[in-house]
C-alpha cells in the first residue's frame, strides 16, 4: 500500500503537488468555508482511477497540525486489496437504520473485512445507523468512521462519494480481502461531576426527562451562564450513560440541539430509557492521553510507512484544547514515532468498536484512530 497527504490553505494553496495517480481511494476533510466543489474538481483531475470520499469538519488534521477551513487529503494506492463504494440518503434521523441497512446490502460482499464510513452529522442517529449495519454484515467486519461536522455550528453537514458533497448524505467504503488488516482505538478522557441520574423519558436519542423532570432544565442549572451558548456550550459538558449504578463500562454523548419549547436535548446518538446519566467535564492532560492510548491501542501491529492511521476527533475536545489542541494530535502522531503518516477531523460523533466489548458503537467526545496497512 501506498499513501500520499496533501493539504490546501487559503494563505499557501497545495502544499504540493500530488504524484500518486494511480491511487483507488481518495479521503479528504474539509472546513465548511473552502471552495470545496473547485477543490473537489482538483482532486478528481489528479487522481482519475480513484473513489473520492470526503466531509466536512469541525476542524482538519493533517499530520500532528490542527487547521481550519483546509483541504486535508490522504491518497492511498492497494496492491491487493480491492474496494467497493456506496451512498444513501436520510431525509431525518428516523430513517438512519434503514440507511445502514441499505449501505450494508451493497458493500455486503464475500470477503468483506472493513467499513469506513463518513456520515451527515445533524440529521443521523448514529446508534441507529451502526445497528443497520450490522443487521446485515457479520459481527466481525469492522466499522469504523465519522459523522461531519459544521464546526461549532450544527447547522448542516456535507458528505461526498464521487461527487461534490452534499447535506444529508452517507457514504462508506468497503475493503476486502485478507491483505487488508484493519486495527483501530477509542479513547476519551473525561471526568465525571454531580450526581447521577435516571433517564426516565426518551425517544431514541432525545432526551425528555432525568429524574422525572424536564433534562435541559436541570442541564442548564449546571451549565450557568454557558446556558446561554446552547448548544455549542454543550460540547464542554457532555453527558456519560451507563446501563446501571456501578457500571464500569459508559458511553459519551453530546449534545446536538436543544429544543426549548419541550425542553428536550437532542444527542447523536442513543439516550436509552432507564440508564444512568451524569454530566462530564475535561482535564487537557487526561485529554491527550486518551488519544495516546487510543493511539497505541490501534498500533498493535506495530505498522510500518506503508500505513495510513486516519483520526476521528470530536469537536468538544477541540474546544476544550483550545490553543492547545494540536497537543493531542502531536501525541498521536508521537506514538507512532512519526512513522505513519496521520490525517483526520473533529467530528459530531466517532464509530468505532469498543475495545471491553468488541461491538462497533456511536462515540462522543472520543479520539478514535483507525489504522489501515497490507500485509
Amino acid at each position: 500500500m501506498k499513501t500520499e497527504l496533501t493539504v490546501w490553505t487559503v494563505d499557501k494553496g497545495w502544499d504540493k503537488s500530488p504524484k500518486l495517480s494511480d491511487a483507488g481511494l481518495v479521503i479528504y476533510f474539509f472546513g465548511k468555508k473552502t471552495p470545496v466543489a473547485e477543490k473537489y474538481a482538483e482532486l478528481k483531475k489528479w487522481y482519475p482511477k480513484a473513489h473520492l470520499l470526503g466531509c466536512s469538519t469541525g476542524g482538519e488534521i493533517s499530520g500532528p497540525d490542527v487547521l481550519d477551513d483546509s483541504v486535508a487529503v490522504a491518497a492511498l494506492q492497494f496492491d491487493n486489496t480491492p474496494i467497493a463504494t456506496a451512498t444513501t440518503q436520510v431525509s431525518s434521523a428516523d430513517d438512519s437504520f434503514k440507511a445502514g441497512k441499505e449501505l450494508a446490502g451493497i458493500l455486503n460482499k464475500p470477503d468483506l473485512r472493513n467499513i469506513f464510513l463518513l456520515s451527515d452529522g445533524t440529521s443521523v442517529n448514529g446508534s441507529d445507523l451502526v445497528r443497520g449495519i450490522y443487521d446485515v454484515v457479520d459481527a466481525r467486519v469492522i466499522v469504523t468512521g465519522g459523522l461531519a461536522g459544521d464546526g461549532a455550528d450544527f447547522k448542516s453537514t456535507l458528505v461526498g462519494l464521487d461527487a461534490p458533497p452534499a447535506e444529508k448524505m452517507i457514504a462508506a467504503v468497503g475493503f476486502y480481502g485478507e491483505a487488508i488488516q484493519v486495527s483501530y482505538g477509542s479513547v476519551g478522557g473525561w471526568s465525571t461531576f454531580g450526581p447521577e441520574r435516571r433517564i426516565t423519558k426518551s425517544k431514541g436519542n432525545v432526551l425528555y426527562e432525568l429524574d422525572g423532570k424536564p433534562a435541559l432544565d436541570l442541564y442548564k442549572q449546571y451549565l450557568g451562564d454557558e446556558a446561554n451558548r446552547l448548544p455549542g456550550s454543550a460540547l464542554l459538558f457532555p453527558l456519560s450513560i451507563k446501563p446501571e449504578h456501578g457500571s464500569e463500562h459508559d458511553i459519551v454523548r453530546t449534545i446536538v440541539g436543544v429544543d426549548e419549547k419541550e425542553k428536550t436535548m437532542t444527542f447523536a446518538g442513543d439516550v436509552p430509557e432507564g440508564f444512568i446519566a451524569q454530566l462530564m467535564r475535561g482535564d487537557l492532560a487526561k485529554l491527550v492521553e486518551g488519544a495516546t492510548h487510543a493511539a497505541e491501542l490501534a498500533n498493535t501491529a506495530n505498522a510500518s510507512t506503508g500505513s495510513l492511521a486516519i483520526l476521528v476527533s470530536c469537536i468538544g475536545r477541540k474546544l476544550m484544547l483550545g490553543q492547545q489542541i494540536s497537543d493531542e494530535t502531536e501525541a498521536v502522531a508521537e506514538s507512532f514515532n512519526y512513522a505513519i503518516p496521520t490525517i483526520g477531523f473533529y467530528s459530531y460523533g466517532e464509530i468505532c468498536h469498543q475495545q471491553f466489548t468488541g461491538k462497533c458503537s456511536l462515540h462522543n467526545q472520543t479520539m478514535t484512530v483507525t489504522l489501515l496497512s497490507e500485509k
